[in-house]
Order: C-alpha cells, then sequence, then structure tokens
C-alpha cells in the first residue's frame, strides 16, 4: 500500500539505484513513503526513477563509491543506505576487483558510521567465501567483513542468480538461441537457486522498515536447477530448439585464458566472452546456505521462474508474442 509523502518522511540513499535490482529497490521504498536520494555515476541515465514518485521525492546525484566527499553529501540525514552497485561481469584485474568489492564498501560502511546512518543495507552473492579461488567470490567476502568491521549492524543480502526483465541471464541466451544452432554451457551440472528481482527488492524492503531485521540473509527462489535445465527452461518458453553443447571446465580454461589475452592486445576494445574467473566461479554451487535468514524469516513467498521467464522472453519465439497464434492458424 503506498504512503503519503510528508515532510517526516523518512531518507534513503540507494548507491546503483539505477541499476537492475537499484531502480526495484528504489521503486519499493517510493512506495513506501521514502524520499530517495539515488546515487550513481551518470545522473541522467536515473532521471526516469523520478517519475516513480512525487515531485522532489526521488532525488539523482551523481556520487561514486570511492569518493568520501561525494559519499558524505548524498548521506547526510539519510536514515538508511543502501549499497546496490552493479558487479563486474567480466573484469580481470584483481587491484580493480578490490577496489569496487572491498575498498568501496569499506570507506561506505566509514561514512555511514560517522553520519550515524540508522542502517546499512549492503547487496552481496550467494557462495562467497574468502578462501575462493575465484576473485570476485573472495573479494565480495573480505568486502563484507570489512564492512561489518566498520558498521557492525550492517545488513548482508546475498540474493543467488537474479531474473528479471533486464537480466542479464536468460536474455543473454535467449538471444543468442534466435541465430546460433547451439549453446555453450560451461558447467552444466553446477545448481543455482534463481530469484526474482522484485523479490530481492520487496526483502529488502522489509529488512528496511523492521528495525530487528539484521544479520545475513541469503535469497533464493523456490527451485534448485542445474545450468542446464535453465537453459532447457528458457529455450522451452521461447520456442526454440537448440543443441547444448557442453564445455569442460579445463577447455573452457583454456578458452578463457585466449580471449583475455586477445582483450588485452587490443587494448579492450575487444568484448571479454567470458573470463578465467568466470569458469572459476561455475565450479561452485550458487544456493543458499540454511544457517542463514532466508525469505522465510522474512515472510516472504518468492516467485518461481515459470511464472515470470514467459512474461519477457516471449520476444525471442520465432513470431514473438504472436507465435501461438501463428501456430495455430497453420492448424
Amino acid at each position: 500500500m503506498d504512503k503519503i509523502l510528508d515532510a517526516n518522511s523518512p531518507v534513503a540513499t540507494v548507491l546503483g539505484g539505477s541499476g537492475f535490482v537499484g531502480k526495484y529497490v528504489v521503486r519499493r521504498l517510493v512506495r513506501r513513503g521514502w524520499r530517495v536520494r539515488v546515487a550513481v555515476r551518470s545522473p541522467n541515465e536515473a532521471l526516469f526513477l523520478k517519475t516513480y514518485g512525487e515531485v522532489g521525492q526521488v532525488e539523482v546525484f551523481k556520487c561514486s563509491i570511492f569518493d568520501s566527499n561525494a559519499l558524505s553529501k548524498c548521506i547526510l540525514g539519510s536514515r538508511l543506505v543502501i549499497n546496490a552497485v552493479a558487479g563486474l561481469l567480466n573484469e580481470t584485474s584483481k587491484k580493480i576487483i578490490n577496489r569496487y568489492y572491498i575498498e568501496g564498501p569499506e570507506l561506505l560502511a566509514s561514512i555511514c558510521t560517522e553520519l550515524k546512518v540508522a542502517k546499512l543495507i549492503h547487496i552481496s552473492a550467494v557462495g562467497v567465501d574468502k578462501q575462493s579461488r575465484s576473485l570476485y567470490s573472495s573479494a565480495k567476502a573480505k568486502g563484507e567483513d570489512k564492512l561489518r568491521e566498520k558498521f557492525a549492524n550492517a545488513v548482508i543480502v546475498r540474493p543467488s542468480l537474479i531474473f528479471g526483465h533486464e537480466d542479464r541471464f536468460f536474455n543473454r541466451y535467449a538471444s543468442l538461441a534466435t541465430y546460433s544452432p547451439f549453446l555453450p554451457l560451461i558447467g552444466k551440472s553446477t545448481q543455482f537457486q534463481p530469484v526474482y528481482v522484485d523479490d530481492v527488492a520487496l526483502a529488502i524492503e522489509k529488512i528496511a522498515t523492521e528495525k530487528d531485521l539484521i544479520g545475513i540473509f541469503e535469497l533464493g527462489g523456490p527451485e534448485i536447477l542445474t545450468f542446464e535445465k535453465l537453459i532447457k527452461k528458457m529455450l522451452f518458453v521461447i520456442r526454440r530448439n537448440r543443441l547444448i553443447l557442453t564445455i569442460p571446465f579445463g577447455i573452457a580454461n583454456l578458452m578463457a585464458t585466449v580471449f583475455e589475452l586477445i582483450q588485452n592486445l587490443s587494448f579492450g576494445l575487444l568484448p571479454l566472452p567470458f573470463s578465467k574467473d568466470n569458469v572459476q566461479q561455475l565450479r561452485n554451487h550458487n544456493i543458499v546456505f540454511e544457517g542463514n535468514n532466508s525469505f522465510n524469516d522474512l515472510g516472504i513467498k518468492p516467485k518461481d521462474i515459470d511464472t515470470i521467464i514467459p512474461l519477457y522472453l516471449y520476444s525471442y519465439r520465432p513470431h514473438g508474442q504472436f507465435n501461438d497464434i501463428t501456430n495455430s492458424a497453420k492448424k
């Protein structure tokens, strides 16, 4: 239920508020009557968020998670701060990864403590581990520790694979299936617990508005599925038959080495299909650990992928939204 905005409405700062998860979070906070400051690197690309609320309810600020002065200006007077800065998909530099996932969150937590922010929520990822051979996973875990060292009661939200209208997973493979006779898969038996993006936003909304909700929350959907089963579900939805080509981890690692070399030689001009770190991540299952808080502790029943993905993947069918009508006309 939408709440009325008034002079006493609380203020929230959302870093990365124009991103995939961030914009869903902003929308939910606005509906609960929060005044929201959206901190992003490119304000012009986030102006659409202003339409989510009343005039002046959503403000957009140019800010980097590494700029202490800009962060302080965005956060000053905020009761709530949410770090929804998007991840680095194919980054290979350890220095850059550590800067984003360790140094950035540490600085943010220090400023939140200094400015007496009531609650800090940090979006991380399921399966992070300081001992992991994956740079991404180990840096994420170390970043969580640094964050909680500076802000003891920070809430960590760890979603599994997130899906939704603008996701980079199903949309990427569905697009590939429109022109390729086969789909390459690395780690076809790796398990995921896909979670709907708005369910993640709903969880964050509840954590933000209920004072006693603290700790680590691992968020996964109702089904645990292998990588291969996820792709087969996607193919069924888009009404296409494609050969699934399994790439062994060893070969995938060699391919990634070549891809990284080519990207370096092109000075970053050529895109990187996947990195060695991506391959390492796919060696481990991406499912929630039962020892942490979950959707059950929030009273949320997450949606399954069969309910959601047909709503946005239909455009990849041979005849788009008219696919079923076209087929029935042939009978």
